[in-house]
This record gives structure tokens, sequence and C-alpha cells, in this order.
């Protein structure tokens, strides 16, 4: 079987059976995509059973050296190619597993990095003196993602009926369309209730998109993570060291260093939509990070 072929059913199967979301779909399609082309590219057969293992052991070494691919990026890809060929073997389309040994790249167990409490009260008071078309949009964007930990790809694709600002409750469907129930900070309220009268009535339908880019359009990560950029640089904030992303690692590391007392981990993992407590655990290592900092610099030597 070709490659070619294998991939467009693999594809075909996690969007029907699998139910994966389109951001995972497009992501599975891209990497498998960029397989296919290293091989065509190498002068490698694109015959499905003709695939080895050094060649996948020379892709990764291409992706890592010329593509300059990160290490935690190249995890991803070769987890793609893992299921990948679990999906071929199970229907029959390839008889040797050319994934089974490979071993994915050492990454840095670096600390993620977040906003201090400072930062993100200075983020938010330049948002609030705004006082343009889409500042009530951007206001309640940036203070959603805070407030709850929400994903980019999980705000962009929301909706107005998985909001309930009467019960002050906001439904999330995370990675593989999982949902959670989330309460919604009761500050929230008054702003949202806000944003949504500035809105025509068509636009505040139940299926409809919750924020529209400057077009009245669905707004995607793309724009979205433009709008920050320039929210951050508003605030006087810089732009290059922080991402949306890390509004995420912000919400969970100052949920722990804040509120430390009213929040377990068991507690913080549903909220951030985590399927293992592992995933969780990085923020008890920030938490101490900054007790080792207190320490060091308690100067009495």
């Amino acid at each position: 079987m070709h490659l070619k072929a294998a991939i467009d059913e693999f594809i075909l199967y996690i969007q029907i059976e699998k139910n994966y979301s389109s951001h995972t779909i497009d992501s599975y399609e891209y990497d498998l995509n960029q397989f296919l082309a290293f091989l065509q590219n190498h002068n490698y057969s694109t015959d499905l059973d003709s695939i080895t293992k050094t060649q996948v052991r020379r892709f990764i070494q291409h992706q890592l050296g010329t593509q300059k691919q990160k290490p935690r990026s190249m995890n991803r890809k070769i987890s793609c190619l893992k299921s990948f060929t679990k999906y071929c073997i199970q229907e029959k389309y390839l008889m040797h597993d050319f994934m089974g040994g490979i071993e994915t790249p050492k990454t840095d167990d670096k600390l993620p990095v977040y906003m201090t409490l400072s930062d993100l009260k200075k983020l938010f008071h330049s948002l609030e003196q705004e006082n343009s078309t889409l500042s009530k949009r951007n206001e309640a964007m940036f203070k959603l993602l805070a407030t709850t930990g929400m994903r980019r790809s999980e705000l962009v694709s929301l909706t107005w009926e998985q909001l309930d600002l009467s019960k002050q409750t906001i439904r999330i469907y995370g990675k593989g369309k999982k949902e959670r129930l989330l309460p919604l900070h009761p500050l929230l309220i008054p702003l949202l209730s806000a944003y949504k009268e500035s809105l025509e009535d068509y636009q505040t339908y139940a299926t409809e998109p919750v924020f529209l880019n400057k077009d009245k359009n669905p707004l995607n990560p793309r724009g979205l993570h433009l709008i920050f950029k320039n929210a951050l640089r508003k605030a006087g904030l810089p732009p290059s060291r922080f991402s949306l992303h890390h509004l995420r690692h912000t919400f969970a590391t100052l949920m722990l260093q804040e509120n430390k007392n009213n929040v377990e981990l068991r507690t913080l993992q549903e909220l951030l939509g985590h399927e293992s407590i592992t995933s969780t655990e990085v923020y008890t290592h920030v938490e101490f990070e900054q007790k080792k900092k207190a320490i060091d610099s308690f100067n009495i030597f």
C-alpha cells in the first residue's frame, strides 16, 4: 500500500471513528505529510512495507538538525507516526512496525514560563483603560483565558451555548473533544454580559462563535496570537517574553501560589483538562523554584 493512501485512511479514521478535534487532525495530517515529503525528497520508496527504521531515524535527524526542530515538537511527530503505524498494523496495511524501538529525543525539563501577579495586573489594567471598538472583546478574551486556564484552541472555538451567565459556568471542549464544566469567576459575569450586549442579536445566537475578528468573522488562533502580542506591548510588557500559552501557565502557577490552601493538585488537573496528573505536577515544581529563590536570596551569611 502507498504511504499517501494509508495516510488518507488514517486521517479519515481519526476524524470519523475517533472524533478527534479539527486541530489534532490538522496536526497529524501535517506531520505525516512532512514524513512523506522527506521520503520523496530523498528518493526513498513510499511503499508502506518498504519504510525502514533507519529512514525514520534519518527523518528525525533531518528535523532536529537541518530543520532546527525542537525536541518537544519532534516528540509530537514521533507520537503521531507511532499512532499511524499502530493503526496500519491493526488494519493489516503494514506487516512490520517501522516505529518499533524508535525513542523520543531527550527534552530539557524547563519550568514553564508564566507572568507574575504584578505582570498580570499590569495587563488587566491596560485592557481596562482601552477605549476602542474591540476593547470589550479583548478584555473579555484575555481575562477569560487568565481565570480559566483555557487553551487558545478552546477559546477560538467557543460558542455562546457553552456560556451560561446565569449559572456562571462555561463548558469547554478540550483535547479529544473531552468536556469539562468550569465555574466562571464572578467578576467576569458583568464583563461578558457587557460584551454580549455590544454585539448584534444574530451574533449572540447559541451556535455563533463568542469572539469575532475585526471583520466580524470567527477568530482564528493566529489572529488571537497577534492581538495578544499587541495587548502586551500596550501594557508595557515584552511581547517576545510571553505567548498565549503562558497565560495558561500563569493561571495554574498563580492558582497554586496565591490560593494553595483552597486548591488541591487534582482540582487543578480538572480545571486544566489534563489527562494525567503528571502534566499538572510541573506547577508544583514552579512553586518549589520560588521557594528556592527565596532561600538563596536570604542574605544572612
